[in-house]
């Protein structure tokens, strides 16, 4: 699109994830403003390419004869702490509508022959709340949305990527997009935007999030917006190629935990740690009920085993590999009765007490092992590379109870939105999207934002556009240092600001990354029009990661203690044999849970600041005056 063509519309969509295609999906259903969706790529993102060995979905029980209830479990969720109460509310309300709509839509979540969707247990979870339609849960989800929306003849703008949200005095106004195959630039004009674009996933090199989704979280830090409860993220064993989530099943049968050396020497490190071979097995079975790393389960729990493969890899340099087929420590025949009760009543009733990993995967999971082999490894006969990978950051974009943001027009849905604290249920975070979505499609169907004047507009795009293409100039006629750069500072942001924080060497990789944004517009280059976005994905790593190492810096010195996805060094704090390497740190697992984190970027600056977390509403309503007010307004806002 040339000349700097302006494309009008209501609201706009960032992203083709299960959050951004339900949120186009409810604003075109809500049929009161026009709606288009913009994606660097409709078969990228994280909804759309990954998953676990059975991707969980929490929701409302809707099954059984266990009680439960909308104030239940908007009380667990809000129980995870540094979690606002309002959002916790609307989660919980909703999780049966958002469910619902999914089902109608076609995703597979399983029922019994009566219609109830009977629930497991997931991590943090009380009840049996979670569901599954499978590894591939999430894609499943995306796909039956992107089926709708298409139904709804929502037009979708393919091959864009979100450089900047444009804004007036009230608050948004547009957004400018590059497009990716040309280099060139295209404008929208617009009241509203949702942004779905994920997580910053693209900070770490110890990732499992796709390769083809970085997130663009920078497009909200560079409008003004504030963030929150960034320091929160989940990280858990994963393989490292293909990416993959290694819980539940993966762990439940036993693997062998191998590391090899430089020189090629074999190790079955776990021996190092555990006087007692079933104490280990024991451990790696609960990994799968506690895939996230959690700080309060290093010392008296299975995180133990997230530490030690740290330390085989980071620390001392060497691959780590799952092997599923023979068993652990020499173990012809394994004693299952020496297992944790947990584990060996879990693994009689599967029938799995017997044979080797892989033939107790494929008694209890067969597609765990089709998955992979579908990727191109077959565990079978290879070994499965792992490492401590970040999976999901909690934290994100501060919202409201509508997931609006600090400003006006913007809104955040997905994982975007920091809607999450130092532990959530498995799998609430697919309930989440659904239900952010949902909110932000309600407040602006019924909040008239009118478009900007377009004799102004077209004059603040032109000099947008203008500084953009100079940037596009600069970067493409530069040789190509996009693709070593990103690989440098994500893996110092993997050492230095993942599960493992220590203060000074934080701070040093802060100023780095201050140094390198600084310089990045003289010293970038992509060598063609055509890799210009990688440039812009560059930009975006380094800006996350400076606000992300802030927050880190700030919490540590704030409350100097471990409580939850991170260990934070302390000289006074506790040590393990068997971890030498790791330092030592005090946990405090609710640790200024009450309070919240909120910072944001103005004039160059992080700044933070902490503020009590909003409570759960109390709500005492009575029936016939909610619904005069409901037929009144058409909802409560």
């Amino acid at each position: 699109m040339k000349n700097n063509q302006i494309i009008s519309v209501d609201a706009l969509v960032i992203g083709t994830g299960a959050a951004g295609y339900n949120a186009a999906c409810r604003i075109r259903q809500l049929g009161k403003k026009s709606v288009a969706i913009v994606t660097e790529g409709v078969r990228m993102g994280t909804s759309r390419n990954t998953g676990s060995d059975k991707q969980t979905y929490y929701k409302l029980g809707l099954g059984g004869d266990s009680p439960d209830s909308v104030g239940q479990m908007a009380q667990n969720l809000f129980a995870g702490g540094c979690v606002d109460g309002d959002n916790a509310l609307c989660e919980a309300a909703l999780s049966a509508r958002c469910f619902m709509n999914l089902c109608e839509l076609g995703v597979a979540f399983p029922s019994n022959r009566y219609g109830e969707y009977v629930g497991y247990k997931t991590d943090h979870d009380p009840f049996a709340r979670a569901t599954s339609a499978g590894p591939l849960t999430s894609k499943f989800m995306t796909e039956a949305l992107e089926a709708h929306a298409a139904q709804l003849q929502i037009p979708v703008y393919d091959g864009l990527y979100a450089v900047e949200i444009l804004k007036d005095g009230q608050g948004v106004t547009g957004l400018v997009c590059l497009e990716k195959k040309t280099g060139d630039y295209v404008v929208f004009r617009t009241g509203d935007i949702v942004l779905a674009t994920g997580g910053p996933a693209g900070i770490y090199g110890d990732s499992v999030y796709p390769e083809c989704h970085t997130g663009s979280s920078s497009l909200a830090l560079l409008s003004g917006a504030d963030f929150q409860n960034l320091t929160e993220w989940q990280y858990g064993l994963s393989s490292i190629a293909p990416r993959w989530n290694v819980s539940g099943t993966y762990m439940q049968v036993l693997p062998r935990f191998v590391s090899i050396d430089a020189d090629g020497v074999e190790r079955e490190f776990l021996k190092e740690y555990f006087d007692d071979p079933y104490e280990a097995l024991s451990m790696v079975f609960l990994k799968g009920y506690q895939w996230p790393f959690d700080s309060s389960k290093v010392m008296n729990g299975s995180s133990v085993i997230d530490l030690l493969v740290y330390r085989q890899t980071a620390l001392l340099g060497r691959r780590v590999y799952l092997d599923y087929r023979t068993n652990p420590f020499g173990l012809e025949h394994i004693q299952y009765e020496r297992l944790s009760e947990e584990a060996y009543t879990y693994l009689k009733k599967a029938n799995a007490c017997f044979g080797t990993p892989i033939e107790r995967l494929r008694l209890m999971n067969t597609p765990a092992i089709e998955l992979y082999r579908g990727k191109g490894l077959d565990l079978e006969t290879q070994m499965l590379e792992i490492a401590l990978c970040a999976q999901h950051n909690n934290g994100g974009v501060a919202v409201d109870l509508w997931w609006r943001t600090t400003v006006p027009g913007l809104y955040a849905v997905g994982e975007c939105a920091g809607t999450h604290g130092i532990s959530r249920p498995g799998g609430s975070a697919l309930n989440a999207g659904q239900v952010g979505a949902l909110r932000a499609a309600q407040y602006l169907s019924r909040n008239n934002r009118p478009l900007c004047d377009e004799a102004a507009f077209q004059r603040a795009a032109d000099e947008a556009v203008k500084k953009h293409r100079a940037f596009s100039e600069a970067v493409s006629n530069r040789p190509n240092t996009v693709k070593s750069g990103l690989e440098r500072i994500r893996r110092r942001m993997s050492v230095n600001g993942a599960a493992i924080r220590e203060p000074e060497k934080m701070a040093l990789a802060l100023e780095q990354t201050k140094k390198e944004l600084a310089e990045l517009e003289q010293t970038v280059g992509t060598g063609r029009k055509d890799f210009v976005y990688a440039a812009y994905q560059y930009r975006d790593a380094l800006l996350c990661q400076m606000l992300y190492l802030s927050a880190m810096l700030d919490y540590a010195k704030t409350a100097g203690t471990t409580r939850g996805s991170a260990l934070y060094s302390n000289p006074q704090g506790e040590k393990r044999r068997g971890l030498e390497e790791c330092f030592r740190f005090i946990s405090e697992p609710r640790a200024f849970a009450d309070r919240v984190q909120q910072g944001k970027l103005k004039d160059g600056i992080v700044s933070f600041q902490w503020r009590a977390v909003r409570p759960i509403p109390e709500n005492n309503d009575f029936f016939e005056n909610i619904w005069r007010t409901y037929r009144e307004n058409g909802n409560v806002f």
